[in-house]
Order: C-alpha cells, then sequence, then structure tokens
C-alpha cells in the first residue's frame, strides 16, 4: 500500500511495544518483524529513534548483549511501565478504530 508512513507514525511505537510484549528483542529483529507484517519501507532510521524515545520514557529495560559479528548489541525488553503504556495504546486504538468504523458505516 502506498504512502503509510504518515499514518503509520502514529502507531509504530505501539507496534514495537507489541514486538517487545512478546520478549526481549533487539533492533534488526525488530525491523524485519515489522516488515515481514507487511511494512515493508520501515526501515532502522524509522525504528532505532522509536526505542530510543522508548528508552527515554522509561518504558522499556535495555541490557547489552554479546555480539559474535560485532560490537555489543542493545537488548530491549518491555517493562512494567512499558504494558501499562501497550495497554493504554490498545485502548487508544480500539477508540478511533471504533468511531472511524462508525463514520464508514454512515454512508
Amino acid at each position: 500500500m502506498d504512502d503509510l508512513t504518515e499514518l503509520l507514525k502514529g502507531v509504530l511505537e505501539g507496534a514495537v511495544l507489541q514486538i517487545l510484549a512478546r520478549g526481549p528483542n533487539y533492533g534488526y529483529e525488530i525491523v524485519r518483524t515489522v516488515n515481514q507484517a507487511g511494512f515493508e519501507s520501515v526501515s532502522e532510521g524509522t525504528v532505532y529513534p522509536i526505542l530510543l524515545r522508548l528508552e527515554k520514557k522509561g518504558l522499556v529495560d535495555v541490557a547489552r548483549e554479546r555480539s559474535e559479528l560485532g560490537p555489543p548489541r542493545k537488548v530491549y525488553s518491555l517493562n512494567y511501565a512499558g504494558q501499562a503504556a501497550l495497554a493504554a495504546f490498545w485502548e487508544r486504538w480500539r477508540f478511533v478504530a471504533e468511531r472511524l468504523g462508525r463514520l464508514k458505516e454512515e454512508q
């Protein structure tokens, strides 16, 4: 689907939180997961700033893990505050989706 970038900006943080709800993960693998979900245009340049923002907000815990291919990599884990933020995201998502659905049905 063309030109999803603007629409996705508002939901990618929730998507990253949802991926981390499955278990600890690192940036490159998060990008791959988002791409495999059908959002091929989402790049590392989009996901890494989101991870930094989540870290600054205190929604994820970060650990460094040895990498056999280079420098240590950051592994992100969803913490309690992140779980609460994810629940709030889905609540807002349902609110918006419900109202958009109503608007569509009223045609």
